[in-house]
């Protein structure tokens, strides 16, 4: 109960009021940071994600009902947060290509470590190790 997966299914799907129920908790253990990271993956929900990044003084009631009249009825499936090593992989690729975010990902699924490996020494500046 209370778990993560309900609110951003009421938010997506259902847009089922969770917060307006008579049990006080649905209110005291919404994320409201934890939600807006879920839902700035997906293009659609950026930007009410974004807004309520910026309105976070709100109480959770109001942004969670921003939330499920913003966006619209649909099943999102696939949001991966990166890692830390991806993402200075991610900037490797970047940096030696050329490419922009969503090109360096899809290079990234595509490289081997060796590669990686190569790239990493290609663009080493030197220094204390």
């Amino acid at each position: 109960m209370y778990e993560l997966k309900d609110y951003l299914k009421a938010i997506n799907e259902t847009k089922e009021p969770l917060l307006d129920s008579d049990d006080p908790a649905w209110e005291k253990k919404y994320p409201p940071y934890v939600i807006n990271r879920c839902l700035s993956v997906f293009w659609d929900t950026l930007m009410p994600a974004n807004e309520m990044n910026g309105l976070h003084f709100l109480s959770k009631k109001v942004q969670f009902h921003f939330l499920i009249n913003s966006i619209r009825k649909k099943k999102r499936f696939g949001g991966k947060w990166l890692s830390q090593t991806k993402l200075k992989d991610l900037e490797y690729v970047k940096e030696y290509y050329g490419y922009s975010n969503e090109k360096a990902r899809e290079a990234l699924t595509l490289l081997t470590k060796e590669q990686l490996e190569h790239i990493k020494k290609k663009l080493y500046k030197g220094g204390r190790e």
